[in-house]
């Protein structure tokens, strides 16, 4: 055993010192006598494979690597290997089997999802490879790869620029025909501005922002007034909301006697991540707690019932309806001494309401520079894309009721084409491990 052991050393130096001397025929006939000795080692049958591949031996190639995969199952390496000498030998097929159990190994491989977006491609599973293509740019880009040429290595630069090219023409497609029944439902004309916002979004034309406060995360709808507050008119179903003040502060109250009910507004993964986005200005800790009625769309039936008038009226308001997306509305509990840093939001298409409901002293909102403190039962309507941040300096507890509700400037057509869109992008953002927004 021990004289087997020197043996493979010796062949597996002797292959290795060839290779850092350019010799990749000594290193080969190395690996195949440690191969003799050792049939299932890893090192010696890639390297056979790799050379087996390159001499156009893409049937022997495989034989080697489901030799290793039999040995070392869960090597993602060998899988990809594999993965790539099938698509060589024709079998697309079987390529993409590996290559997406390579994947569920290690999903952060991005020259993995390229080439399996290659393979389906070829199969003509023409979403599919559309989702593999631009899963593999978005995660190779998250990593700072395939930026620019410089980012992108030299042997990958024409299936890279495929890849990109197959994603823009697939997601314009794809997304332009979600519009296509809105056309045909409103008319053409009705959604101009819609399929402007599409192609800001896809990058197809330039944003042209009117007031460089403004920065959207996710959608700029174009055509509509820029600024970080609304005019009170704008919402004349408000004037429903402030009467009830009395009602939703009674019923808010009572869910303030009861703190368990309430929920961390901000999902951080550590304290680092929460210092980043909330600062507290005193010796207790930081917290922006939060009382559900909607969240990302999904209405939370078991606080409606607890706040029946507060629900009620809240359902009377032009919420920003959109699948699993919106609207939010919640109590925002700011505890004594917090701060919201400053921050942006998502779209301009909707806008977020504060009815304020109990505001100690040093209370105050800032929207695009423009501070505004808040006044019990009036409401105030702003754009979050302009960056904002909110504080509480007092040593009480300021509670606000907050809406996300459609932006004014919108007609009946454009809401209802951005509800299809934005639902669609994020559908596919999901099929591609991604954000929706």
């Amino acid at each position: 055993m021990n004289e087997q052991l020197l043996d493979t050393s010796h062949y597996r130096e002797r292959a290795r010192f060839a290779l850092n001397h350019g010799d990749e025929l000594v290193a080969e006939q190395a690996f195949v006598r440690l191969l003799g000795i050792e049939p299932t080692d890893l090192e010696a049958l890639q390297f056979l494979a790799m050379r087996e591949l390159a001499t156009g031996k893409a049937d022997r190639a495989i034989e080697h690597l489901l030799v290793a995969h039999q040995a070392h199952p869960q090597s993602v390496g060998v899988l990809h290997q594999l993965g790539t000498a099938r698509m060589v030998a024709g079998d697309n097929a079987g390529a993409t089997g590996d290559l997406r159990r390579a994947l569920d190994l290690e999903p952060q491989l991005f020259t993995v999802r390229l080439r399996l977006g290659v393979a389906l491609e070829h199969l003509g599973h023409s979403h599919e490879a559309l989702v593999a293509y631009f899963a593999a740019i978005s995660s190779a880009q998250a990593q700072g790869r395939w930026l620019s040429d410089a980012s992108t290595a030299p042997g990958m630069r024409d299936a890279v620029k495929h890849a990109m090219r197959y994603v823009d023409a697939g997601r314009h497609a794809l997304f332009d025909g979600i519009l296509e029944p809105l056309r045909e439902r409103y008319g053409r004309s009705e959604l101009r501005r819609v399929e402007q916002c599409l192609a800001i979004y896809l990058h197809e034309q330039p944003a042209d922002l009117p007031d460089p406060r403004q920065q959207p995360k996710f959608l700029y709808f174009p055509g509509i007034p820029s600024q970080p507050y609304y005019p009170r008119e704008r919402f004349p179903e408000f004037e429903a909301l402030e009467a009830g003040t009395a009602a939703i502060r009674a019923e808010l109250r009572a869910v303030l006697e009861r703190p368990r009910d309430l929920e961390a507004f901000l999902k951080v993964d550590s304290p680092q991540d929460m210092g980043t986005m909330l600062r507290a200005s005193g010796a207790q800790q930081a917290a922006w707690d939060a009382y559900f009625f909607y969240r990302h769309g999904q209405r939370y039936d078991a606080h409606c019932t607890r706040c029946p008038q507060t629900a009620a009226l809240i359902e009377r308001m032009p919420l920003s309806r959109i699948r699993e997306h919106g609207p939010e509305t919640l109590f925002s509990v700011l505890r004594p001494g917090t701060h919201i840093l400053p921050h942006r939001g998502v779209t301009n298409a909707r806008l977020v309401t504060h009815l304020p409901l109990i505001v100690p002293p040093d209370c105050a909102l800032n929207v695009g520079g423009e501070v505004h403190e808040w006044q019990e039962g009036r409401c105030v309507t702003f754009d979050d894309t302009f960056e904002h941040e909110a504080w509480n300096r007092s040593g009480e507890t300021r509670v606000v009721l907050i809406m996300d509700c459609w932006n004014p400037d919108l007609s009946e057509a454009e809401r209802a084409a951005l509800a299809e869109l934005v639902a669609g992008i994020g559908d596919f953002n999901r099929s591609c491990d991604l954000p929706g927004d």
